[in-house]
């Protein structure tokens, strides 16, 4: 701060003078009166004594010239002193502030402590000058305004006090108009909206600043009285609301804390309008101000926006709320909107007749497309099509029925806003793809069934749900006891559950299966199927790894300990916690950092399952970045009520507990060190131990189920007379030696001496083997790395070939 104080005109010797005449007498008056502490003190005068009382009552010459001894102290002391109260109280009244004063207080206010001691005049007293004193001042005046708008270290009362007091003296200054406080230049929304609204924003602009007054989520009966009020007295001011409501959800980045206060307000008065348009407004709004960039995700773009917004869709008639508030259950990362949203849907449901996970099914926006999955629009003389091909959303066009293979030059040039909108589709029906695929998995934890009718409609019908749904194995039954299960298949005009004999299996109710509460030679039996038919699967079900309760976790009984006491790469396993929707605090040499508790809700949002790890710290003092954690317990908790309860491993179910266990073993088996080939290298490093004990170390389910899936695909291969399976590792017999790769990590041993070998496997040469499942990577590694090296007579990599012939 401080380079608005160039554009300050000179202060004449004289007005100097003038102004510093008895100054330092007033300053000796001030300090005996409120009791300074000694030189070297910090100084935090309070307005609530006996001896401020009687400073207040001193006569308005006097208090100026206290106030202009503290304004200085506070721009220039070496230590901090708490003035704001104290300099504001002065500064009060009928204090005869001239232009000079003004001048002179802006001149040393180009420095001082972040507390905003020393802006607090400078702000009070250009708010009482007249427009002819601040004329030659509007320039730094405006310069200060923004610079102390986008300066976060100043506390946040006294900033937008200090930018309000200001832009008030610099619009009196220049007449009417939009009170320059708003809309102001700390973000790129503010100068957007001011260029694209207009005048417009001038005929709004005491239902803008009642609405930027709001200071709390839910306002009172009074404020909404006064918003009705300006609402009515402002010509076009619902419009003007709904513009820049819109404005804003174009516009999609984040904005100043300021223009997130007035979004707040904006969005109250909107919901005035009890018609579905302006509901359709408040949602994409809404959607908006919930967002946040991918490199912070945990930081809206407008988060007092997000959490007003949110209770307000909740009461709200109409498809959009629904949609909304089930996308941001499943896209909001950070804590005070979630919790916010999770509250919404409950409310939402209740009002409904809906339970949580209804509300989230019924809510899927299909984005327009058919039951195919297809959106086809006439574009001039060309037909653009939005389609979902695999699990992506794409835009093709084609003219009298041939493809195109990239947009035509026309449609750029002559219909740019609507190839913006079908673009916007497109990124959209992206997103909800994304989080479908998230909410369909997590249904894995809950024990829930539907009618068949319901169940054909939001699981195969619908265009975005039906994109997972058809390629997922379900059960149906007639009497709840005996269950059948099938892949969908539609027949003529209806949709039926074919068994593996093709036959239909018949029944009124359906559930997702799960391998958990299958046989294991139904299990099997599935797996082999789903190779055979070529079916990819959207995630792992038929080969999904299962976990029950074993006689140690009975034993320890309100923990388990199966994945303890391993070291991950940190910044790795935080990401793939997140990804896979647990929440937890970042690690760090910090009080209350050195170990997090990573949570997650299954079950339908009835169990907790917690996850603990603690930070390992460097070797090096000096290195604070947290490279390695290590793992510790699971537990789990039942919801009750607005509170959780600890329960006995024993006592989760079963779908809960496999689910919780699975990320768990997820998160060790493919952020430990133990993956790492180049740890081998590492001599006497102290994890070393680690390394070779979990580089080769038992499967873990994961690895089981990896090893069935190797079973099934390498007689498939090429390399089928190359490699042989054995209990943890793959064996490869290539050209040059003999290699073993291991299941659970994917390192290489070869033979005869069970040397390491470290080497980058391209996945490229992986070839056209069909996997029933994308999201294992370990399996890919294993796979390529068995090509390669059954080929290693054809390797010319000389690192990799050093460690053949060594």
């Amino acid at each position: 701060m401080g380079d608005w104080t160039d554009l300050l005109p000179e202060l004449t010797e004289a007005d100097r003078r003038q102004v510093e005449a008895g100054l330092d007498e007033a300053d000796a008056r001030i300090r005996a009166a409120l009791g300074q502490p000694g030189p070297g003190y910090f100084w935090f005068p309070s307005t609530r004594t006996a001896q401020w009382r009687a400073v207040a009552a001193w006569p308005a010459g006097d208090r100026r010239l206290a106030a202009l001894a503290m304004h200085r102290t506070a721009a220039t002391a070496s230590i901090p002193a708490a003035l704001n109260d104290v300099v504001r109280g002065l500064a009060t009244g009928d204090v005869p502030w001239t232009r000079a004063d003004l001048l002179w207080c802006l001149r040393l206010a180009g420095s001082g402590y972040d507390n905003g001691a020393h802006l607090e005049l400078p702000a009070a007293v250009a708010a009482r000058l007249t427009p002819a004193e601040l004329t030659d001042l509007l320039p730094a005046l405006g310069a200060l305004r923004d610079d102390v708008a986008d300066d976060y270290f100043i506390p946040a009362e006294v900033r937008r006090r200090v930018v309000r007091l200001v832009s008030e003296a610099i619009d009196r200054a220049r007449g009417g108009g939009l009170p320059s406080w708003l809309l102001h230049g700390g973000d790129g929304f503010g100068p957007l909206a001011r260029a694209t609204v207009g005048a417009g924003l001038d005929a709004a602009g005491d239902l803008l600043a009642h609405c930027a007054s709001l200071e709390k989520p839910t306002p009172t009966a009074t404020w909404l009285r006064q918003l009705d009020a300006h609402l009515a007295a402002t010509p076009g001011g619902p419009a003007t609301v709904r513009r820049l409501l819109d404005l804003f959800a174009e516009h999609g980045r984040g904005v100043h804390d300021d223009t997130d206060r007035l979004l707040r307000g904006l969005l109250w008065a909107a919901s005035r309008d009890e018609g579905d348009a302006a509901t359709e407004v408040l949602a994409r709004a809404v959607s908006t101000a919930a967002a946040a960039p991918r490199h912070a995700r945990g930081f809206p773009h407008a988060q007092r926006a997000a959490i007003a917004g949110v209770g307000l869709l909740a009461g709200r008639a109409g498809e959009a709320p629904a949609r909304t508030l089930a996308r941001l259950a499943v896209t909001v990362r950070n804590r005070a909107v979630r919790s916010r949203v999770d509250a919404a849907l409950a409310s939402l449901g209740a009002l409904r007749g809906w339970s949580l996970s209804e509300v989230a099914e019924l809510a899927v926006d299909d984005h327009g497309l058919d039951r195919d999955g297809c959106l086809r629009v006439p574009v001039g003389s060309y037909e653009a099509t939005v389609e979902v091909v695999g699990e992506k959303a794409r835009l093709t066009f084609a003219r009298r029925g041939t493809a195109l293979r990239a947009v035509p030059a026309a449609v750029r040039d002559d219909h740019a806003d609507e190839l913006a909108g079908l673009r916007d589709v497109v990124k959209r029906l992206n997103a909800t793809l994304a989080s479908e695929r998230q909410r369909v998995e997590a249904l894995l934890s809950e024990e829930r069934t539907w009618a068949y009718a319901d169940w054909v409609a939001r699981f195969l019908d619908h265009p975005v749900t039906g994109t997972y749904g058809r390629r997922l194995l379900w059960e149906t039954s007639g009497d709840g006891r005996r269950w059948s299960a099938g892949l969908p298949r539609r027949d003529a005009d209806e949709w039926v559950l074919a068994g593996r004999d093709g036959r239909p299996v018949r029944g009124d109710r359906v559930r997702l299966w799960h391998p958990v509460t299958a046989a294991v030679d139904e299990v099997l039996a599935w797996r082999g199927h789903v190779l055979d038919t070529g079916l990819t699967q959207p995630f792992k079900q038929a080969f999904r790894e299962i976990y029950v309760l074993t006689p140690a976790e009975e034993a320890t009984a309100s923990y388990s300990n199966r994945f303890a006491a391993h070291i991950l790469r940190y910044r790795q396993a935080n990401a793939l916690m997140r990804v896979r929707g647990w929440e937890a605090g970042y690690l760090g040499t910090w009080d209350g950092g050195y170990d997090s508790e990573a949570t997650k809700l299954l079950g339908g949002g009835a169990w907790r399952a917690s996850f603990h790890h603690a930070l390992v710290e460097a070797d090096d003092a000096g290195h604070y970045e947290v490279r390695y954690c290590t793992t510790d317990q699971v537990r789990f908790a039942r919801r009750d009520g607005a509170t959780w309860r600890a329960v006995p491993v024993a006592e989760v179910p079963p779908l809960v507990f496999t689910e919780a266990m699975r990320d768990v073993d997820l998160f060790v088996g493919v952020t430990s060190i133990a993956t790492d080939p180049e740890w081998a290298d590492r001599g006497e490093d102290r994890f070393h131990a680690y390394w070779r004990r979990a580089a080769v170390a038992e499967l873990a389910p994961s690895a089981q189920v990896r090893r069935d899936a190797l079973a099934r695909l390498l007689p498939r291969m090429a390399i089928a007379d190359r490699v042989e399976l054995a209990d943890r590792f793959l064996r490869v017999r290539g050209s040059i030696r003999t290699y073993r790769i291991h299941l659970g990590s994917g390192n290489i041993l070869m033979e005869p001496n069970d040397a390491y070998l470290c080497i980058v496997p391209a996945r490229a040469r992986g070839g056209r083997i069909h996997l029933p499942f994308d999201d294992d990577p370990v399996l890919s590694v294993i796979l390529s790395k068995a090509i390669m090296l059954a080929a290693d007579d054809t390797i010319t990599d000389p690192t990799v070939l050093r460690q053949l012939t060594a």
